[in-house]
């Protein structure tokens, strides 16, 4: 469905039976993340939050709670811009088969933006920071902020719309030391598209022209995430999922977007920053206070009867995770274009998307070695790891398939075929001293870390244990030891102190492991603060091990040993205690999530998610 505005999908999804509108005045402070939060693990609608205490805007939020919802969402423009996207990923079909092309071509033709003389139009009014739904997310938040932001600036080198760059880069709109109405601050990494034409402005000793834009049609949200071809612009990808072209104009030197709810301009000026955060983070974990780009505001603008987007991060799965699988689904098979020999990769979103991959690779030739053992595959992992935001994993399991099947989305059958086949003494690399992602805070330093590439292949080696073994039973006790899945168990230690100390007791168990005798079955031993929960679900699992460790200093082996420079161990033991320099999970508020049960009583707007 072609939407012109915001509005309009919330009619329609309203129509239709994906959208609840919450008519009780809703407190901005931590109330509206935590009704969002319940409703969305419940499954539910999109929320349309019609009285924000202390605004006059409405806001909305689950917009893409579901991959089914999202799907819907686009429903009459799916099928074309998937076909666009795999001609962007292999052209030559559409020099064989040029008619069957055609309306491939004109959809994106009608995609091109479209420039309006009007600077602004009618309707928008401008309005102050202060005017807005200022929506604080978790109890430790700096302030509140906004988490569904289309973040524009053009190439200082080569101004204009086709040279743009639309981000989604989080915005600190209050909290700290940030003048109210006057300053916001900017998330993001120097190697993003905003990074780049911030470096060109800082050279040339120009203020960075940046311009926010909230709401507008669905499509132009997505764009601001999409992962895109070199060539394709987000706004032409906008026009093209929304099936209506990207509408903007000038006024005072910013872009305005005119189907964007709302609209805020300012200037970066080199070199000046303002401490940014704490945020509770996609990862489960606060992103502490650093400095960041302070962006001093020029103008806000908003529409008549404006509606505020928003979306709550927090540990895994949340809304997020169904644009990362949009993602997956339009883009195809990009991948396979971009690294050969690539099958599929998978950013495990368990485990907070960056800090774990799974790929399955090819091995295509053979050494004349009398084993088969991981050979093109190592190549590709160094493929993988040098590729765009995949490089910011620290943990990347990799394989290739023969007889036997493999999905990197079945996450344990996945693990299961890597440990079978595993050889601990060959097939664990490292890479040491160098980044990983700026909110992962279980390295040495900001974006310092490590990373292993643990790639396994060729014939099955060991049946793994599906119970805790006998020896780890002795060793720490049967309550303190539990089956996390076959080959995997969780050892509950004591709490984290320091690495000095920490060495000494992982080296001695190490060592009362290896005198009961070898445990083949069980490869992956993981040292935790709480077994239970630790092997209570996969999910846990993952989140807790992957997010808690820093490969090159938390990985620990039972007779442990170095040839020629590699290291080799008969069990690998992951230290995923927290530590100290750990950032802090996410905790609700106790308090606030009693009081957000008044919107769930019987005659309420939440009833039916009781």
């Amino acid at each position: 469905m072609s939407y012109s505005n915001l509005e309009d999908c919330i009619i329609d999804l309203e129509k239709n039976g994906h959208l609840i509108r919450i008519q009780e005045e809703v407190d901005p402070y931590l109330e509206m993340a935590a009704i969002h939060m319940k409703v969305y693990e419940a499954g539910g609608p999109a929320l349309l939050f019609e009285n924000v205490k202390g605004s006059k805007f409405r806001a909305v939020s689950n917009l893409f709670g579901t991959i089914e919802r999202s799907k819907f969402i686009f429903r009459d423009t799916w099928e074309a811009v998937q076909n666009v996207m795999t001609l962007r990923n292999d052209p030559i079909q559409a020099l064989k088969n040029p008619l069957t092309h055609i309306n491939t071509g004109l959809a994106a033709w009608k995609a091109l933006p479209m420039k309006k003389s009007e600077s602004l139009p009618t309707g928008f009014q401008e309005i102050n920071i202060s005017d807005l739904p200022l929506i604080q997310h978790w109890p430790m938040d700096g302030g509140a902020f906004i988490t569904l932001p289309q973040v524009y600036t053009e190439d200082p080198d080569k101004p204009g719309i086709m040279n743009s760059n639309l981000g989604m880069y989080r915005v600190q709109l209050s909290g700290n030391d940030y003048e109210m109405n006057k300053e916001v601050g900017l998330h993001y990494q120097i190697h993003r598209g905003i990074g780049i034409h911030q470096d060109k402005a800082n050279k040339q000793g120009v203020p960075l022209k940046v311009s926010i834009f909230i709401g507008g049609p669905p499509a132009h949200t997505l764009s601001a995430v999409m992962p895109l071809p070199e060539g394709l612009s987000e706004m032409t990808f906008a026009g093209l999922l929304g099936g209506r072209r990207f509408r903007y104009s000038y006024a005072e030197g910013h872009c305005i977007s005119l189907d964007a709810d709302f609209v805020i301009t300012g200037e970066i000026h080199p070199g000046e920053t303002k401490p940014e955060g704490p945020f509770g983070d996609h990862l489960g974990y606060y992103s502490l206070t650093h400095p960041f780009p302070l962006m001093k505001v020029h103008k806000v603008y908003a529409k008549t009867d404006a509606i505020w987007p928003f979306t709550v991060v927090g540990r895994p799965p949340q809304e997020d995770t169904a644009f990362g699988e949009l993602i997956h689904q339009l883009t195809g098979d990009a991948i396979k274009q971009e690294i050969p020999g690539v099958k599929e990769v998978h950013a495990v979103d368990a485990a907070g998307v960056h800090p774990l991959l799974f790929a399955i690779g090819s091995e295509r030739y053979t050494p004349y070695q009398s084993v088969k053992q991981p050979t093109e595959i190592l190549t590709i992992a160094n493929r993988i790891l040098g590729t765009g935001q995949l490089s910011l994993a620290k943990y990347l399991f990799i394989t290739a398939e023969e007889q036997q099947p493999v999905d990197t989305h079945h996450e344990v059958d996945f693990i299961t075929y890597i440990l079978e086949r595993i050889d601990l003494h060959r097939d664990i690399h490292f890479y040491t001293n160098t980044t990983i992602d700026t909110l992962d805070y279980s390295g040495t330093g900001l974006n310092s870390g490590s990373k292993v590439v643990i790639a396994a292949y060729g014939d099955v080696k060991r049946e793994l244990c599906t119970e805790v073994p006998e020896t780890l039973k002795q060793l720490i006790g049967g309550g303190q030891a539990h089956l996390v899945m076959p080959g995997v168990v969780a050892l509950q230690g004591s709490a984290f102190i320091d690495y000095a100390n920490e060495q000494l007791y992982i080296q001695q168990l190490c060592e009362a492991i290896q005198a009961k005798g070898a445990i083949p079955s069980c490869p992956m031993i993981i040292l935790c603060d709480d077994s239970p929960f630790m092997s209570a679900t996969i999910n846990n699992f993952l989140w807790a091990t992957f997010t808690r460790s820093n490969p090159a200093k938390d990985i620990y082996g039972v007779n442990s040993y170095y040839e020629n420079k590699h290291w080799a161990c008969d069990n690998m033991i992951i230290d995923a205690r927290i530590k100290p320099h750990h950032a802090p999970p996410l905790i609700a508020d106790p308090t606030v999530e009693q009081n957000i049960e008044r919107f769930f009583a019987q005659g309420a707007s939440l009833a039916p998610f009781k």
